[in-house]
């Protein structure tokens, strides 16, 4: 076994809180609409007021950490639902911000949906029937909308923040925040999954705003160590607060 760890200590992912774009989806998607109210890009989406108030009760969990537990580097999506939810956990965790490597990663941000942006299951079906067939036929996983990415394009791109992690913050505490895909991708690098497991691990549950998903570093799995899954889908602090609990897609998508 290999004396140097390259992994960081403990690795939380963390689900952006809910968007304004969460919301008016479900108000579209309630009405029966094609589109969905959205007039902003979606990378300059906020939180709703629900989401605010999770990412601030996800802060207080961290808070309750000794400082030496506490995240030493943060990562977010550039997407302004997920730096203001991690913005609003260290504030809350009582973290200060200029005492730890914050970056926003572009690698990190929401799987771009191409020609299927803000469209509701009804609109992608009377816009593009073809391409929802096609869609359906190959499944998600490989499917590619014009303009946007597949599932495979977003664990390309996290390849990559994999190698900055390994290079530049082992045995360090790393907070990630990000989208619902970015979490599902990271967990299908980190255990090695199938296509089928990844995609039946997505069917069987919706990943929570503000769940925290994490990994520690142990060193006796493996030939140099692993990283192994402690939480998923954790919402107790949200929960033990009472804070709303949401599991809404950030986007709309063919059904599962």
């Amino acid at each position: 076994m290999s004396d140097e760890q390259k992994w960081p200590n403990v690795l939380w992912i963390v689900r952006h809180g809910e968007s304004a774009g969460n919301v008016a989806r479900d108000a579209a998607e309630a009405a029966g609409l094609p589109l969905i109210g959205i007039t902003t890009r979606d990378v300059d989406v906020p939180l709703s007021p629900m989401g605010e108030r999770q990412a601030t009760t996800l802060g207080h969990w961290f808070r309750k950490m000794p400082p030496a537990e506490q995240p030493t580097v943060v990562l977010a999506s550039p997407y302004i639902r997920a730096r203001e939810t991690a913005r609003r956990v260290l504030e809350a965790a009582g973290i200060d911000r200029e005492e730890l490597t914050f970056i926003t990663d572009e690698r990190l941000r929401e799987r771009e949906f191409g020609i299927f942006d803000r469209l509701t299951r009804v609109g992608i079906q009377e816009k593009y029937p073809d391409l929802a067939e096609t869609r359906t036929a190959l499944g998600k996983f490989y499917y590619r909308p014009p303009g946007g990415e597949s599932w495979c394009d977003v664990i390309l791109r996290l390849r990559s923040v994999n190698q900055t992690i390994t290079r530049d913050y082992r045995r360090e505490r790393v907070l990630i925040v990000s989208h619902q895909v970015v979490v599902n991708c990271f967990r299908y690098l980190f255990e090695r999954m199938t296509e089928e497991q990844i995609l039946a691990l997505d069917r069987a549950e919706e990943i929570a705003n503000c769940s925290v998903t994490s990994y520690e570093f142990n060193p006796h799995l493996g030939r140099h160590g692993k990283l192994k899954l402690q939480l998923f889908n954790f919402v107790a602090p949200l929960e033990e607060a009472g804070a709303p609990v949401t599991t809404k897609p950030d986007v709309p998508v063919a059904p599962k």
